[in-house]
């Protein structure tokens, strides 16, 4: 009985305390106070996340922009740099350096030039070739171009040179004959003379065109012919005259876009 007297008298002082706690102006102040203040921290904390987020945001857009840009870029570049066309500069050791690069320098050669049945193309053949010996059959042959007159620099008999470059931003290559210069849109990589065989000979033979500067080959002086090669003059008739005029010869240009 004594036990129970005390603990309801323990109640009731607890009671009492909370309601004086309840009932105190100042403490519910303080209190009021320091709710007031974790707001203004949480609202300061809540700005601060918000212009991070903001700068954030921004910047992940300019990194974004700066991103498709160059993703734009390497793709330009990079069909660019797979699409290089490539061509024959015929009478150079070198190419012009208008955007491209050498693949290779050599010598020009084709098939001998009173050889009836014999292959039309001109060929640019490489310095280190790679030989065979396993045919015995009849067999198709091959010789090296010569200059076979001195108008065009060099002596008579003097071996002719070729290089086969790759434009590195372009792809197309168009060879125009009778043009000293290239259409609108595209870029010159050489220019000079249209040669090809005699109609004399009785060898196939093609247009080719030669550099306006062209050179011989260093110990390829001996005549000793072979794919041979001339200046091509116009024949009007069948030919529209004008705007050709006979018997001039004509220029050539090789172009790239």
């Amino acid at each position: 009985m004594a036990v129970l007297i005390v603990l309801v008298i323990f109640i009731v002082q607890t009671i009492a305390e909370k309601r004086i706690l309840l009932n105190d102006p100042s403490l519910l102040q303080s209190q009021i106070h320091a709710l007031e203040k974790k707001m203004e921290d949480m609202v300061t904390k809540y700005t601060d996340l918000s212009v991070k987020y903001s700068d954030l945001f921004t910047k992940n857009n300019d990194q974004s922009a700066k991103y498709n840009d160059l993703s734009a870029k390497y793709n330009t570049l990079l069909t660019k740099t797979n699409a290089g066309g490539i061509f024959v500069r015929w009478g150079r050791k070198d190419c012009s350096g208008n955007n491209t690069e050498l693949i290779y320098s050599g010598f020009a050669g084709g098939s001998w030039y009173d050889h009836t049945g014999a292959a039309a193309e001109f060929v640019c053949l490489p310095r280190d070739p790679d030989l065979t010996t396993k045919f015995t059959s009849r067999a198709a042959y091959i010789y090296g171009s010569e200059y076979d007159n001195n108008e065009f620099g060099h002596d008579s008999g003097n071996d002719l040179p070729c290089s086969v470059c790759r434009s590195t931003v372009e792809s197309s290559v168009l060879m125009i004959p009778g043009k000293s210069s290239c259409y609108d849109g595209w870029s010159m990589q050489y220019h000079g003379d249209l040669v090809a065989g005699s109609y004399l000979h009785k060898a196939a033979t093609q247009y080719i065109c030669l550099d306006e500067h062209p050179e011989s080959l260093v110990a390829g002086q001996d005549d000793h012919n072979g794919k041979l090669f001339y200046p091509v003059r116009t024949s009007c008739g069948s030919l529209a005259c004008p705007p050709y005029h006979n018997d001039r010869y004509l220029t050539c240009v090789v172009c790239t876009k």
